[in-house]
């Protein structure tokens, strides 16, 4: 059976999200309208079961409450009887309590790993100072400790920091990145992907590095097999079979397709040898499954 290694649920009457409601504002991903609603479980497994799917990662989707959320997909995961949910948590690493925070979130049973965003979108992240998380000390030391409890880290990131990241993870050798949404490549052109794959190798080369083929619809949203397939397969060559797994990235990437032709496509790119692999093994093993 296979696994989701990336997707997003929200109960709007439990949990805010002020991103996602905003009215109006075009975000780098599109525009969010049509997914302005409760996204719960039954909704996503009724998508992935046909497909054999039975397990999934719910991945922080910027809650204004993160500890809220996290309590509320740690509930769910509970309280689901023949799906396997665990989840990847919300923590500023960067902050003066973050023992206090970490111990706090793994108490959590469903508890897997962190994700603290390091990059976006170039125009948004300019705005926001997401970026200036790579030159923080405190950040470090975050990542440290997070290693320590063996919890995962979960990096999204442009490829502007691709060189800065990878300095900075030399010095927690033994933490376990998993990259998401193939790095972010934020264009389509063969002369952008080259360049694009050639700075992702400052990535994959790091052995405890993993890579979520996730999300490639926020940068192209009318993709195709043809203008995805060459990401793809460059992160096949670079990570290999044992270090790629796939994730549907749900809701966000049902604004660009369903989760029928996102598999469908997927599947026929990647050869069907690795298919164990990349849609179940990699997850399992990453995320202690």
């Amino acid at each position: 059976m296979f696994v989701d290694a990336h997707h997003h649920l929200w109960d709007l009457s439990k949990v805010d999200y002020p991103w996602l409601m905003e009215k109006g504002t075009k975000r780098f991903f599109g525009d969010p309208t049509s997914i302005q609603r409760n996204y719960l479980l039954d909704e996503h497994i009724s998508q992935l079961e046909p497909y054999k799917f039975n397990t999934s990662i719910h991945v922080q989707v910027g809650a204004l409450d993160a500890w809220q959320e996290s309590k509320w997909v740690d509930q769910i995961a509970a309280n689901s009887e023949n799906w396997k949910l665990v989840q990847v948590a919300f923590c500023d690493l960067a902050a003066p309590d973050i023992q206090e925070k970490i111990n706090k979130l793994s108490k959590l049973t469903s508890v897997r790993g962190v994700r603290q965003i390091v990059g976006r979108a170039q125009k948004e992240d300019a705005q926001t100072g997401t970026n200036n998380l790579v030159n923080n000390p405190k950040f470090l030391d975050g990542l440290k400790y997070i290693s320590e409890l063996g919890l995962t880290f979960d990096l999204q990131l442009t490829p502007s920091l691709y060189h800065e990241i990878s300095i900075l993870l030399e010095k927690v050798p033994d933490l376990k990145v998993v990259v998401c949404h193939c790095g972010s490549p934020q264009e389509r052109s063969d002369e952008y992907i080259e360049v694009w794959a050639e700075s992702l190798l400052k990535l994959s080369k790091r052995e405890n590095t993993y890579c979520k083929i996730s999300g490639l619809g926020m940068f192209d949203n009318d993709w195709t097999a043809d203008s995805i397939e060459p990401i793809i397969r460059h992160c096949l060559d670079q990570f290999g079979p044992t270090r790629l797994m796939f994730g549907s990235n749900f809701p966000v990437d049902s604004l660009y397709s369903s989760f029928s032709k996102l598999y469908l496509e997927i599947s026929n790119i990647i050869p069907k040898k690795y298919h164990k692999r990349i849609f179940a093994e990699n997850c399992r093993r990453f995320y202690k499954i």
